[in-house]
């Protein structure tokens, strides 16, 4: 039997294990050791079926376990639950008489040297199955100091579990974002302060594969051009920084060795991903790139509305963000550099842009994969 821990000593074990989930296996056996106990556990309780499922334990052989997971969790008259937070035990319940000429009695405690069962419903929630702390005393009844270090527990237990869901609803979540970021078409880079590549989804790892608008150079990532490594290293320098350029929108224009224009759209890092994982990440923000590319179909329509332009304009548009400067778009559209010029003109008078880079960034937000 292990030296009984002071009441401090627990207490702190106990909200280490509503960090850690795991420990919860040492805390049990300093807990049976703390009440004086033959054995102790972590059990959840289904009032209505009867059923239970033990969590973690000590002091009961594994047999019995299983024993009462099939069969005698049915008989258990502890199955009737006190109310969250009151200790109880079989006396309190049922006829103690009656209880010992029972199958739980019987069949399950006696053949462990063992009269009595103890429990305290540790979960307020409404759930079907709520947690308890469950202890066996020994061969004697449960005592009114036994009783007394378990009800000391109650309240410090409780808030440990209400700690261990919050975490693993966190982590569910940060789970089904993460697989979400990884099916999205755009490249997704989870950043350091020093620029180091914390994590990247499969799209950005292709990109990063073809070493061209970006590229990672011994796990640092570096852009094409001198002005967005510049734009980065300005940016990703902490999280706050990141934070005030995510909230103005900031985007960093990348181009590719063939001229093919991509957009680098800066992310806040939402504290999901930050504080969700089981290990912390370093990351302070996030970017999302994509090649600034208009989909006719789904984008060409709503950029039309929005800035009236004409049949005539909208070809050049495209083609200018698809193809790239007046001469391509000239001789794509077989029509005069003349004519492309005049179209862009008005292009621009209509979008309040005046470069054609300008003109691509803004092309790209119709069909930014944040925005829809």
């Amino acid at each position: 039997m292990p030296r009984p821990p002071k009441h401090s000593e627990l207490i702190e074990s106990i909200y280490d294990a509503g960090l850690h989930p795991e420990l919860w296996s040492e805390v049990i056996v300093k807990v049976n050791a703390f009440i004086g106990s033959q054995a102790c556990g972590l059990i959840s309780k289904d009032p209505v079926s009867k059923s239970g499922a033990t969590h973690f334990y000590c002091g009961v052989d594994p047999h019995y376990i299983q024993l009462y997971a099939e069969t005698y969790a049915q008989y258990d008259p502890l199955a009737r639950l006190p109310r969250y937070g009151e200790v109880r035990n079989i006396p309190d319940l049922v006829d103690f008489e009656e209880y010992r000429r029972g199958r739980f009695y019987q069949e399950w405690l006696r053949p462990q040297g063992c009269a009595d069962v103890a429990n305290v419903v540790l979960e307020q929630s409404q759930s079907p199955c709520p947690m308890l702390l469950t202890v066996i005393p020994g061969r004697e009844m449960l005592d009114a100091g036994q009783r007394a270090r378990m009800q000391s527990l109650v309240a410090h237990a409780s808030r440990a579990l209400l700690i261990n869901r919050a975490i693993e609803r966190k982590q569910q979540r940060a789970i089904a974002l993460a697989d979400v970021v990884d099916r999205l078409s755009a490249g997704v880079i989870l950043l350091d302060a020093a620029c180091n590549i914390v994590h990247s989804n499969p799209a950005a790892k292709t990109m990063l594969a073809a070493a061209d608008v970006l590229r990672s150079v011994s796990g640092r990532l570096v852009a094409r051009s001198s002005e967005a490594n510049l734009a980065l290293r300005d940016i990703f320098r902490d999280a706050g920084q990141v934070a005030m350029a995510a909230a103005a929108g900031r985007k960093i224009s990348l181009i590719s060795h063939g001229g093919s224009y991509y957009i680098a759209n800066v992310i806040a890092l939402p504290s999901l991903l930050r504080d969700g994982a089981t290990e912390r990440t370093s990351a302070v923000g996030a970017l999302f790139v994509w090649k600034a590319e208009l989909d006719g179909r789904s984008c060409a329509g709503l950029i039309d509305r929005t800035f009236d332009l004409t049949p005539a304009e909208l070809r050049v548009l495209q083609s200018i963000v698809e193809v790239g400067g007046v001469p391509e778009t000239a001789i794509a559209l077989g029509i005069a550099e003349t004519t492309v010029k005049t179209h862009l003109h008005r292009v621009f008078a209509k979008t309040g842009v005046s470069r054609q880079a300008d003109l691509v960034k803004l092309a790209a937000g119709f069909s930014n994969p944040l925005v829809h």
